[in-house]
């Protein structure tokens, strides 16, 4: 499954189909902490967090269902600092049997290039 780039995520979001998932930690996507590389701290508008740790944590995939509570046939795209963590959060997530892709570029890009 093809990794997002930051055209086509700026056109889905808002999507009823869409979810977009912050796999960052709480600190991170609420801003109060974060890579200093970046020009600002925060997260993506609309996105909902699911820290990669709670994930790791579920032990099955109905685990994972029912951690998440994502409608089934919804898209799921994940991102992080860099694409590292929400690649393995998609992974996991497709495992569980949703379709889950990773948004590459993730906050580094997004903080850069989309302004507040």
């Amino acid at each position: 499954m093809a990794d997002v780039m930051l055209e086509e995520l700026r056109k889905r979001l808002g999507d009823d189909d869409f979810v977009l998932v912050d796999v960052r930690t709480t600190a991170e996507f609420d801003g109060h902490a974060g890579a200093h590389c970046d020009p600002r701290q925060g997260h993506i508008p609309g996105a909902v967090n699911l820290p990669l740790d709670r994930l790791l944590e579920c032990r099955s995939a109905n685990e994972v269902r029912a951690l998440v509570g994502f409608a089934e046939g919804v898209e799921i795209v994940a991102y992080c600092h860099s694409g590292n963590r929400s690649d393995f959060a998609a992974q996991v997530l497709r495992g569980a049997g949703y379709e889950a892709r990773n948004y590459v570029g993730s906050w580094h890009e997004w903080s850069r290039a989309v302004p507040d």
